[in-house]
């Protein structure tokens, strides 16, 4: 391997790149990096231009445009000239549908001028062509590599940063690529959806940019704290939200600022939970909602010089909601047979109403939402759906679920949640009286998968009914576990617990004794039930269980705590207590550990109450007989064990004709 490194340019330094293939372990391709500390989200101020051919512009040339891609490139890297072609037949097809290109060179070494020139010119590009001979671009985007794109739309707010596609990276090239990062951006924001996935570092040529002569940035509410408000706030604190007050506009923002200062200074707001993630590593979770430090420091920063409006033509483009609901128009909406009542002041017991859905076949669910008509005193909604298996709802995890923040889920395509026909929902509301009597008759709406999916989605409990809180006891702990199903990919998890819940983690216990945490939340609070979802489905491994712990404060320094006197236990009030680790996973469809081939659940899967995949002693129909069916002595008996274990009775000459009867059921249920 040859490697060379440019002589320092200044104040532009190309810090190196590969001119020969590096050895395996070097390849290196796209990855996701953190799109709030890498400027997605930001607004960009109008920097001014000077192209290859002498003529001047600026960003805001392109105002009347649907989006402005930003694509830098050059001659002087390798890795930038193999993409031009693609950029040159991108820019060809979103032309065309009302999209800028600007084209960027940020290495001004000797002749890259005319190197750019021709370059353009082989490829036929159209856009403008500039060589960022003072970094202005280059140091306003924050381009780390010569292949970087973004995408701003046309308020000038980034929506992408990341690579053209997947096709070259540093020591590899394919025929086709695999990923087309920058189509799929610009597809998503022409129809109106959110780009999955907006941040992605690029594989190219590193840049290392001087921060000199790069003055420091006045943030107003319009080019940056609207931006932030809208990103981490909006959701909820808008009209008809379930925030207590709206920030959609600068005066709300202005007038609530000190409330906004204690609530971001402190880690109240926004609600996120989920323990920080070590210095340097980006957290894994698909919905953090935490504020990125630079987004706190600015906002805070903000209110702290005065909370100054700033020009309302730097302001983010409006908020275009095309549904009430987040999912899109749902395919069936099923409501409340009846409006509840809620009372003014006092507590009101949860609230149980069923709803026959009447499908004549299973439905795969795609998205669900849940959407109460007084969000005000909802505090949360679980909806089940329940069969005629008489497995209890704790059991089988929610069909869907709603908390403040925590209103819906959207599978990718090829995975979805199952619902059987002539399913009955049940519908699980708690409501909060907040002072004014008032009615409220919530909704849930679906969304189907057009087609049988790949994979299956299940929510697992992971419970304790059994837990026993004493009297005044500040850090009592108890614990549930279960073993996991073979082929399980977690793909989220929900804890809960209620008023006297203090801290929750999930924890990873493999055959070999390894200990893992998977997630902690050290301060839980039982307003913010999230779900923490995370960016990778994770698959475990087989034999291994999930432990969760849960931390109780039944002490008086627990301002939530109805009675610290009282011994508590398990209960479905809020003055009662639960311990329950909900994990959202998926399996393969064909391949589903609750069903057969035929469709039909089999007698293992009837005794197999909590669904794991295994048979304990408590499930056995004859207890007496698990010692000789749990082969390797660890409390579970599998499938292979059962069949095991039937093989041994059968040489047994000592089996009574009552022994023989009492196993006849069972030689079913192994086969």
């Amino acid at each position: 391997m040859t490697m060379r490194v440019i002589p320092s340019i200044t104040p532009l330094v190309l810090v190196s790149f590969l001119t020969a293939a590096p050895s395996a372990s070097l390849k290196q391709g796209p990855k996701p990096i953190d799109a709030d500390a890498h400027g997605v989200g930001r607004w960009v101020p109008d920097v001014s231009f000077e192209t290859v051919e002498g003529k001047k512009g600026k960003l805001s040339d392109f105002k009347d445009k649907k989006a402005l891609v930003v694509a830098f490139t050059g001659a002087s890297c390798p890795i930038s000239k193999r993409f031009a072609p693609t950029l040159a037949e991108i820019e060809k097809t979103y032309g065309q549908q009302n999209v800028a290109f600007l084209y960027v060179d940020p290495i001004a070494v000797k002749g890259a001028s005319e190197d750019l020139r021709k370059m353009a010119n082989a490829h036929g590009f159209n856009g403008p062509v500039i060589l960022d001979k003072d970094e202005s671009l280059t140091r306003t985007l924050g381009a780390r590599t010569t292949t970087d794109t973004f995408v701003l739309d046309a308020a000038r707010t980034i929506i992408y940063r990341g690579p053209v596609d997947d096709q070259y990276g540093i020591g590899y090239q394919l025929d086709a690529p695999r990923r087309s990062y920058l189509r799929e951006a610009l597809d998503a924001h022409l129809s109106g959806k959110p780009i999955k996935s907006s941040a992605l570092w690029a594989p190219g040529c590193e840049l290392d940019v001087s921060s000199t002569g790069n003055p420091k940035q006045v943030w107003t509410y319009h080019n940056r704290i609207s931006r932030i408000l809208e990103a981490n706030c909006v959701e909820c604190h808008r009209e008809g939200g379930v925030g207590p007050f709206a920030l959609e506009h600068y005066d709300e923002a202005e007038e609530n600022a000190g409330m906004i200062k204690k609530v971001v200074s402190e880690g109240i707001m926004p609600p996120w939970f989920a323990s920080t993630p070590p210095a340097g590593q980006h957290s894994p979770w698909a919905n953090d909602r935490s504020l990125c430090a630079s987004d706190k420091a600015d906002l805070l920063a903000w209110i702290k010089n005065g909370k100054p409006e700033g020009n309302p033509a730097d302001a983010p483009l409006p908020i275009v909601r095309k549904s009430e609901w987040s999912i899109g128009k749902p395919d069936v909406i099923f409501s409340l047979p009846r409006e509840v009542k809620v009372k003014a002041t006092g507590q009101m017991p949860y609230v149980y109403v069923r709803v026959k859905t009447n499908f004549l076949e299973d439905r795969w669910i795609q998205a669900t939402e849940v959407r109460p008509t007084a969000p005000e005193v909802v505090h949360h909604v679980l909806v089940f759906a329940s069969g005629k298996d008489g497995v209890k709802r704790e059991q089988a995890g929610a069909l869907a679920a709603y908390v403040p923040g925590n209103t819906f889920v959207e599978f990718p395509k090829g995975v979805a949640k199952k619902l059987h026909a002539g399913a009955t929902l049940l519908f699980q509301v708690h409501y909060t009286p907040t002072g004014k009597a008032t009615t409220d008759r919530t909704r849930i709406g679906f969304r189907f998968a057009k087609d049988p999916p790949a994979r299956t989605v299940r929510t697992l409990p992971v419970a304790n009914r059994r837990i026993s809180i004493p009297a005044n006891a500040p850090n009592h702990i108890e614990t549930a576990s279960r073993y996991v199903p073979p082929g399980i990919v977690v793909r989220a998890f929900m804890p809960h617990m209620h008023l006297r819940g203090k801290a929750f983690k999930y924890e990873l216990l493999t055959q070999n004794g390894k200990r893992e945490t998977l997630l902690e939340v050290p301060r839980y609070d039982f307003n913010w039930q999230l779900r923490y979802e995370l960016k990778e489905p994770r698959t475990l491994p087989a034999g291994s269980r999930i432990e969760v712990t849960g931390t109780f404060d039944n002490s008086k320094d627990n301002p939530a705590n109805p009675d610290p006197s009282r011994i508590v236990r398990w209960g479905d009030q809020s003055d009662e207590e639960m311990l329950i680790g909900y994990v959202e996973c998926e399996f393969d469809t064909t391949g589903s550990p609750n069903e057969n081939e035929g469709g039909k659940r089999d007698l293992f899967t009837q005794l197999d109450k909590n669904q794991d995949g295994f048979l304990t002693k408590n499930e056995f129909t004859r207890p007496a007989l698990f010692p000789l069916f749990d082969s390797n002595k660890d409390g579970r008996v599998t499938r292979k064990e059962g069949t095991a274990g039937m093989d041994k009775l059968r040489k047994r000459e000592s089996e009574t004709r009552k022994d023989r009867s009492a196993l006849r059921g069972l030689l079913d249920l192994f086969r």
